[in-house]
Parts: C-alpha cells; structure tokens; sequence
C-alpha cells in the first residue's frame, strides 16, 4: 500500500511541474511574437519607448515631416543628443494636434527627463504641459514658443525678428526704395505662414518694421488690399494653400498686365506656392521674391533666378545649443540663455537663447551651404 501511495504522489508532483511549465510558455514566445509584428506598427511602437537606464531619456516632438526643416531638425537634435549619451524618443505629429499631445502624454509615462518640443500650434499644449510640470519635468520650446503655459523653462530659436528685418532690408535693397524717384510705386503681396505659429508675428512684423516707411510714404503699394497677418497666413505652412491664394491674387490684381515688383514671404515653402502661382499664372517681369530655411527646392529656385533670397538658419547650430540647454538641465547647471527680454508666452518672459539667422543669395550658396556642409553640391544638381 506504501508502495502504491508513493507511486500517486510521485506522479501528482511531476503532473504539478508540467502544469507550472506549461503556465510559464507563452512569456518565453512573447518577444518573438512582438518582432514579428508587422511594419505598419512601427509607429505604435515608437510611442511606448522605454524609460531610458539611469534616467537619461529625451523626448522630443516635432509637428511633421511634411518640410524638410522639421526633418532635419529632429535628426540633427537626436544624433547630438545620442552622441552626448543621451536616449531620445524622437515623434513626429503629422500635424495633427491631438497626436502631438498624446505622443507628449506618452513621453511623460515613459519617464522622459526633459521635454523638448516644437509644437505644431502654440495655444494647445496646456493641458499635457501640466502634466509635465507635476512631474517636475523641464520644457524646452525649440524654435517656436509654447504659449500661455508656465510649464515652458526655457526656448531655443533664431532671432525671428531679425529674420523679418533682412527679408524687409533685401527688399528696400533689390528694389532700391530709398532712392525712388519722387511718384514711383512698386506693388507688393505678403504671406507668411500658419496662424497657430507665434513666429509669424515675429517674422512679419520684422520685415513691416523696415517697409513701413516706404509703405506709409505711398512708394509701396498692395494692389490685393491683403496687408494684415490673418489675411496673408498659410495654414501649416502649406505650399499647395500658398500656390492657390497666389494664383487667386493674381488672377484678380494683375492678370491686365498690372506689373508685381516684389513679394514678402515669410519662408520657403510658402514662396515655392508663389513660384508655383508665378510659373503659371503670370506673364510680366519676375518680382523680387524673399524665403527662409534655405530648402533644397528654394535653393534651386534661388540657382535658377526664380527666388531672390533666403534666410538661412543652420539648424545643426540650433541643435547644438539646445543639446547644451538639455545637458545642463540633466547636470542640474543653468543652461545657456542669451535673451531675458523679448519671448514673453503670456505667462511672462521665457528666458531664451538666439541663434543668429544669415541671409542668403545666389552668391552665398557655394560658401554658405556647400563648403559647410550643409548640402552637397550633388542634392543640389539632382
């Protein structure tokens, strides 16, 4: 009976240690089950990025992928990040604005550091910045500023107003305004960009500072009556909605031979849509015709005469001050600020650092862009 009695036992044990394996299997497949997941899913899975070892994760969020700009924003920042030891949860928001918030919330859960964040409308963060700053994480504005949060730390940009300045001086300059014969006019258009963005202020208002006065002495004029900055914004910066308001304008104020001297556009996406509108839907001679970020197509417009001038701001050196900016914050050192004066977000002044922007030419391109290495001279001829 002993014996029968151990032989039940001894097979209840091995039946026990069957069942707990057989409890355990699925976690082993589990890993293999995610690398299996398909392609399509890669951005799921970019949103739940892992708390970084030794809490050193960035967040990063960009608006889209839809400018180059942006593109080469978020990569210049994450390789110095990255090559400053840093783990980076870099996102791109498609402009969509309820992505943007969630990829922040998701950052946040994620145990991210410090908060670095080019918003796609300035307005619509408070919310999940609150988030941030109850978990006492610091928000780094990168190039346009965050409003009305007292979340944001600090803001990393060019001099936005000094972009505006040189469109508005490459203006007076190309046309020669200050020596304009006593009775000339010279017809001039606007366009800047979407309204949710801060900068256009700046950019706008900066260039308005130096036209104004030939404005105001009847030398330039806006056959279009388009002079304010909500009638002359491009939502999200679109060269397609810019190209259409263009061929609009043109088809209304100039199409009886009424000549078009210059047009001030705040960057080059929006003055690709007037290039575009110019190429098909004008006839007269080509105006002078302003940009900003030097993008590739602007640059080969500018080779072919077909834009004047753009303001170029080096983005690596944005990158690498904002680097600087995160490093001191993650070493608990105040970080470089240049600006204790001129952002003020609604809150009060965001202390800043300006990096300072270049205007550009066909003549620049070489020396500028090239020898730099910003481009090669093979992207620009492709």
């Amino acid at each position: 009976m002993k014996k029968i009695l151990a032989m039940i036992l001894a097979l209840v044990m091995v039946l026990a240690l069957v069942a707990c394996g057989g409890e355990t299997a699925p976690a082993t497949e589990a890993p293999a089950a995610e690398n299996e997941a398909p392609a399509t899913e890669a951005p799921a899975a970019e949103d739940e990025a892992p708390a970084a070892e030794g809490g050193n994760l960035v967040g990063v969020a960009m608006p889209t992928k839809d400018l180059q700009r942006w593109n080469q924003d978020g990569e210049n920042m994450k390789a110095q990040l990255e090559a400053a030891g840093y783990t980076v949860d870099l996102q791109y928001a498609a402009n969509d604005i309820p992505t943007q918030v969630s990829q922040i919330e998701n950052m946040i859960a994620n145990g991210c550091e410090v908060l670095v964040i080019a918003s796609i409308d300035g307005e619509a963060l408070g919310t999940v910045l609150d988030q941030a700053k109850a978990e006492g994480i610091p928000v780094i504005a990168y190039d346009r500023l965050i409003m009305n949060s007292d979340a944001v730390s600090y803001y990393a940009t060019f001099d936005n107003w000094d972009v505006g300045v040189k469109q508005g001086e490459y203006i007076v300059n190309a046309l020669d305004l200050e020596n304009a014969p006593e009775g000339t006019t010279y017809n001039i258009e606007y366009i800047t960009g979407d309204p949710g963005d801060n900068n256009i202020n700046f950019f706008f208002d900066g260039a308005i500072s130096v036209l104004q006065p030939y404005i105001d002495a009847g030398v330039l004029v806006c056959p279009s009556g388009q002079t304010e900055k909500q009638a002359v914004a491009t939502a999200n910066w679109a060269t397609d909605a810019a190209q259409a308001r263009f061929e609009n304008i043109l088809a209304s104020y100039y199409a009886d031979g009424t000549e078009l001297h210059a047009v001030l556009a705040s960057n080059d996406s929006t003055a690709l849509g007037v290039a575009n509108a110019l190429a098909s839907s004008y006839t007269g001679p080509y105006p002078v015709l302003t940009g900003q970020d030097c993008d590739i197509a602007s640059v080969k417009n500018m080779i072919a005469g077909t834009q004047s001038m753009s303001v170029f701001k080096d983005t690596r050196t944005l990158a690498a001050k904002t680097v600087e900016m995160v490093d001191a914050l993650m070493q608990g050192t105040e970080p470089p600020i240049n600006d204790t004066e001129t952002y003020n977000n609604g809150t009060g002044i965001i202390p800043s650092f300006l990096c300072e922007p270049v205007a550009a030419t066909v003549d620049d391109i070489q020396s500028l862009l090239i020898d730099s290495g910003y481009y090669t001279q093979e992207q620009l001829d492709n």
